[in-house]
């Protein structure tokens, strides 16, 4: 019997794909987009940004926080007024102004009773000292301001500091993050699209599916958030605003770019769009996998925000997935050939293999790569290798809270003044608790230990001097100043030293935590952090790869290619911060948050190439297919890389010195990644290592390439 025909597909059925099926997608996602784009904005509603429900429940300085929170009915933090004359003497009716704002402060329920105003031991400022409730600090720094402001004559400048102050200046620097980011992030890329694809239309579709990304992704944080199933705070929200904007457009790039070359077949607009979409989603969906796991390994940190980051990041990614491989896809189709008005998609895969279509850059580039290989690969390892031979010159064990901010803020330069008039550690002392019946060697114990300010050492009691010792689960609190500024690398090694001190009271159930030792504690426990989630990363990424590359040897070369890379990044950065910009040191978190992002983006752009290369490998063998891989990607996957750059870049606008060091590295290593080591290094070792690379996969087997021999 004759084999029966396939029946031709019914024209009803393929104009009912073509318009019905992707304008429902469409419809959904402005549905989505108009339910929870307001929730964007209520996302500062729901953040945290003190540094104390940063650590875990185990560490010192927080059982101490707990045990003030208890003894005071209530979370207080010190908000530091300094009152100064520009050099001359305060005078009695300055310190009498400082008593008015104390107890206007009480009568408005802005603070609660504090000791009287202080003059310097120079005479050249005055101190308040006014405990505010934790969870209002910022409303209650900003009514203390609004009130100097009315009262304040001229001539007396009066400023808040202390951690109060801070926290208060912390947050105005993450207000209004949303808009600004948005803004500058959307702005860059608009302009790098509009250079790429030379269109009006197609820019503002990647850039709308990018928006329903980050609104998709903002709801689904701001419901966890507020149900306390994540913590929140500023640092984690910028981070995921870039990197839903950089991540939905890098996918945007990748599939466009794939289904310009199909439409060159020129069988309508909906045949091509399936044909691509099956080409990318593998490495699309490999990519954000990789990024996801990569992230979610912040789960095992100590520090609550860098916990929070993972499934913060995480959810991000995964939005910027499935708007780029359903919202995307359905308007392209819409759009159908306008998109890429007015220019048209030029028949890439039809003329692939004419001389002609080998004159572009990318393929004069990758035919160096093949030709001279050898030294393309091991100049480009030397270049990184000597870079990164510079990385352990970054400071990353700290810097004073004063110097978070890249602009002047009043905490900041309170904090100067306090450290100018007064003992450095004034306002914000070292608490211990220790048992009561220990009281009085602990006391001493703090006392005798170097660092600590002579007679500052005092028990707290429930009333004047004199009264009976305030007790907490059996503990009395003891307080004292320290001779250095609290944020100061001295005044953290005191709070070592007073640990040491304190333990060897026999008995005593000593706990050492106030400012200082939060700081301490935060940079110890980044560190352990550091030692545990960096192999983790390493693991999951390489196990990943392995199973998308169906090899073992390319996922070695891919991961050392972005250590590498990441080492460069960290090296130049260190010099850039201490010689060109001056700063002082930098967080300790900073080099965790750049290697997960730098390790998980960079290998997101080998898988592009690679998946590739490896396709072509097929057809061609090793040699011709990373020729022909690096020609076709080379000028998408650099676009991408552009326009990650740049997003990540825009978290500078922000005025503080982590953003602003994380955006220089990770921007930096970025490009890093697209120029040297996926357009270079990787090509370059591919061909060097052959078939061999596909090891232990089939391909690895296969004949290689028929592409006449390079000089190498």
């Amino acid at each position: 019997m004759e084999p029966t025909a396939a029946a031709p597909a019914r024209p009803g059925r393929t104009r009912v794909w073509r318009w019905l099926l992707p304008a429902v997608v469409v419809i959904v996602w402005l549905g989505i987009g108009g339910a929870g784009g307001p929730l964007i904005g209520a996302l500062a509603g729901v953040q945290t940004n003190d540094q104390a429900s940063f650590l875990p429940a185990s560490a010192e300085s927080t059982q101490v926080a707990e045990l003030q929170r208890r003894a005071a009915d209530a979370e207080q933090v010190p908000a530091i007024v300094i009152a100064t004359r520009g050099g001359d003497e305060v005078t009695e009716a300055d310190l009498d102004l400082l008593s008015d704002l104390a107890d206007w402060a009480q009568r408005e329920d802005v603070a609660a009773p504090g000791p009287p105003p202080a003059p310097a031991p120079d005479g050249a400022a005055g101190q308040l000292v006014l405990p505010v409730d934790a969870a209002d600090a910022k409303q209650a720094v900003r009514d203390l301001r609004a009130q100097i402001d009315r009262i304040a004559p001229a001539g007396l400048s009066m400023l808040v500091t202390g951690p109060a102050g801070q926290a208060a200046d912390l947050s105005a620097a993450f207000a209004g993050i949303d808009g600004l980011l948005l803004l500058v992030a959307g702005g860059v890329v608009a302009v790098i699209l509009v250079v790429v694809y030379r269109s009006p239309l197609l820019p503002l579709a990647v850039l709308i599916s990018a928006v329903l990304a980050l609104v998709l992704a903002g709801a689904a944080v701001y419901g966890l958030a507020s149900a306390g199933a994540l913590t929140l705070d500023g640092q984690s929200q910028g981070i995921l605003f870039i990197l839903v904007f950089g991540a939905a457009t890098d996918y945007a790039l990748l599939l466009v770019a794939r289904y310009r070359e199909e439409l060159a077949a020129g069988d309508g607009v909906v045949a091509p769009m399936r044909r691509a979409w099956r080409a990318v989603i593998e490495p699309i969906a490999a990519s954000a996998g990789t990024v996801i796991v990569a992230v979610l390994c912040l789960l095992l940190s100590d520090l609550n925000s860098n916990r929070s980051l993972g499934p913060v990041a995480a959810i991000g990614i995964a939005a910027a997935l499935l708007a780029s491989i359903t919202f995307l896809p359905a308007v392209l189709v819409l759009l159908g050939r306008v998109a890429f008005w007015p220019a048209r998609p030029a028949a890439v895969r039809a003329a692939a293999d004419r001389p002609a279509a080998r004159r572009g850059a990318w393929w004069k580039v990758a035919d160096v790569v093949v030709r001279r290989h050898t030294a393309v690969w091991t100049v480009t390892a030397a270049v990184l290798v000597i870079a990164a031979a510079f990385a352990p010159q970054l400071d990353a064990d700290g810097v004073p809270r004063s110097d978070f901010f890249l602009t002047e803020v009043d905490s900041a330069r309170g904090q100067e003044a306090l450290s100018a008039h007064f003992p450095a550690g004034a306002g914000a002392p070292v608490v211990i608790f220790a048992d009561r019946a220990a009281g009085a060697q602990v006391r001493a114990a703090v006392d005798g230990t170097d660092g600590v300010e002579p007679g500052s050492t005092r028990i707290v009691t429930t009333g004047p001097p004199g009264a009976d010792p305030q007790t907490v689960d059996g503990r009395v609190q003891i307080q004292a100043t320290v001779t250095d500024a609290p944020d100061s690398d001295a005044a953290e090694d005191t709070v070592r030293r007073l640990r040491t001190a304190v333990d060897e009271v026999p008995d005593a159930r000593a706990l050492v935590g106030g400012t200082t030792a939060l700081q301490l504690d935060t940079q110890d426990t980044a560190a352990r952090d550091r030692a545990v989630i960096v192999p983790v990363v390493l693991a999951v990424v390489f196990v990943l790869l392995a199973l998308l590359m169906r090899a073992l040897v390319a996922p070695l070369l891919l991961l050392g290619s972005v250590v590498l890379s990441y080492g460069a990044a960290l090296g130049v950065s260190a010099l850039v911060f201490t010689h060109v910009f001056g700063f002082p040191g930098a967080d300790p978190t900073v080099p965790l948050f750049s290697f997960v992002f730098l390790v998980a983006l960079g290998v997101d752009y080998n898988i592009f190439l690679m998946t590739r290369v490896r396709e072509e490998a097929r057809h061609h063998g090793t040699r011709e297919g990373v020729r022909r891989g690096l020609a076709v990607t080379g000028g998408v996957i650099t676009s991408a890389g552009l326009v990650l750059a740049a997003t990540f870049g825009a978290l500078a606008v922000l005025p503080l010195l982590f953003l602003a060091q994380i955006a220089f590295i990770v921007s930096f290593g970025v490009l890093v990644d697209t120029f040297l080591v996926r357009s270079l290094l990787v090509p370059a070792a591919t061909v060097g290592l052959g078939r061999a690379v596909w090891w232990p996969s089939r391909l690895a087997r296969g004949p290689q390439s028929a592409a006449p021999a390079g000089r190498d």
